[in-house]
Formats: C-alpha cells, structure tokens, sequence
C-alpha cells in the first residue's frame, strides 16, 4: 500500500523498464497530459456528464483580492459519471506515474517537492495568484 509519494516513486521505480531515458519520460509524461485533457473533454462532448458554460467573470468595482477566489469559478456543470471518473482517475493515474519516473531520473522526492510548495502556497497565500 502507498502511503506517500516517496512510496510510489519507488514503486515507479521498480516499474520503469521500457521508458528510462528522460527524452522518453518527458514526452511520455505529455502524452500522459494530453490524455488527461482528453479524456475531460470527452465527458462534455462525448458523455454529456459535464457541461461547460463559460463566460466572463464579473468582478465588482469593490472586490478585494481574497475575493477573487469566490468570483472566479470553474465554467463547471455537472458531475463525473461512473465511468468517466474511472477514465480520468486512470488517467491522472498514468500521468502521476511519468511525474514520479521525472523526479526519479532528475534524484528529486516528490514529497519534498510537495512540502516546498506547501511552504510557498501558505507563505504568499492569495498572493500567489494562481
């Protein structure tokens, strides 16, 4: 059982055979992208599951910063269907295995990765405008 990133990097680790070179991680990991924004936009185009309404956010004259983060939305409506979920979370499965394999190859920890940007988000909060 994974019980941290460090865990799964390892078990990345043991898995990766075919694709050790880091030409073929990076481009396997965009491939694992673009797989990941496919497989979102079929369940608005193909399943229905999803819908998009996407407009422009009205932001008030007197909005504050810290209040963009409850006038900005998704454009999301809906929710995943059984099936597309099992697709997407398939998908960002395959794409957290090429990011693991790229923090292997280049000797970084994912987790350390994580608490460094916890540390950042918590630091700058609104601020780091995201």
């Amino acid at each position: 059982m994974v019980q941290s990133f460090d865990d799964f990097q390892k078990v990345v680790d043991s898995m990766l055979i075919q694709h050790q070179s880091i030409l073929d991680i990076i481009s396997k990991g965009q491939e694992a992208s673009a797989r990941v924004n496919r497989s979102v936009t079929k369940s608005v185009t193909s399943c229905g599951c999803l819908t998009v309404d996407a407009q422009k956010n009205e932001i008030p004259e007197d909005a504050t910063l810290s209040d963009l983060k409850y006038i900005f939305h998704s454009h999301l409506k809906g929710t995943l269907c059984p099936t597309c979920r099992d697709i997407i979370q398939s998908e960002l499965g395959k794409q957290l295995f090429y990011i693991a394999a790229l923090a292997n190859t280049l000797g970084l920890s994912i987790d350390d990765i994580l608490k460094r940007e916890e540390e950042n988000l918590k630091t700058l909060t609104v601020y780091n405008l995201r």
